[in-house]
């Protein structure tokens, strides 16, 4: 299988990385390793996918699985259930729990203690990421000693010379903070920009505290051997980021 192991600081009991469409039992438009039950793929090889990806990574469970609806909610976890959580983050301070981030384009978020304490997995997509999900995640790390910062990680997701959006997407971040703005480019065509996803999490990141933060720098739009993309393909499966405690 392919898994990028992510380049950051965290302590060696903090285990992570993210999945990509490489192996796996899927056919067609699903063509790979594709982790969604959502997307229209047959489930009984999702189920396979999924059975091969814990094993094969060596997860000490199965991973927990989000019902991903662009919200803000991050769910606290402290034992692992084959319960699907309506959420688009998990958090946990357990040894053995798996969080898990299904994209497709969207950003997956990683986040732990330099103290390997406690570990959070978000799906940030861009109503999520403006409405507060990373800050909401963040707060799930209160009481930290001042030796111990959080840091971050983000995923493979779509490229900043990818993700057109408009004026909205523009707007709803700009009236938060207007120093958004620097990660928006101007098309040619009116009410047209290229969103930088990284970088507008990195600002609000870096705006509760998080100094840290590691970008992967890979795009799921314009690497179609390795990542299934929305935004490129339409119908296509997921890929997803882990992280557990050891």
């Amino acid at each position: 299988m392919s898994m990028i192991i992510p380049n950051w600081n965290a302590p060696s009991n903090v285990k992570a990385f993210a999945s990509t469409r490489v192996g796996g039992f899927s056919a067609d438009a699903y063509q790979g390793l594709n982790l969604g039950m959502h997307v229209g793929d047959d489930a009984s090889l999702v189920e396979r996918n999924r059975i091969w990806l814990t094993q094969h990574a060596n997860m000490p469970a199965a991973p927990i699985w989000l019902n991903q609806t662009h919200s803000t909610d991050v769910v606290t976890v402290l034992e692992p259930t084959s319960n699907v959580l309506d959420a688009d983050g998990a958090f946990t301070t357990a040894t053995g729990v798996v969080c898990s981030a299904m994209t497709a384009d969207c950003l997956p978020v990683i986040l732990t203690d330099t103290k390997g304490t406690r570990v959070a997995a978000v799906h940030a997509g861009w109503r999520g990421l403006a409405g507060g999900i990373l800050e909401n995640a963040v707060a799930k790390f209160s009481n930290l000693s001042s030796d111990n910062q959080i840091i971050a990680w983000l995923g493979p997701a779509i490229g900043k010379q990818a993700f057109e959006v408009g004026d909205d997407v523009l707007e709803a971040f700009v009236s938060f903070d207007p120093q958004a703005k620097l990660a928006f480019k101007a098309k040619i065509e009116p009410g047209k920009w290229l969103a930088n996803m990284s970088q507008l999490a990195t600002q609000r990141l870096t705006k509760v505290g998080v100094s840290q933060v590691t970008d992967s720098n890979l795009c799921t739009f314009a690497d179609s051997d390795a990542f299934y993309s929305y935004r490129r393909d339409g119908v296509t499966g997921r890929q997803a980021t882990f992280i557990w405690l050891e």
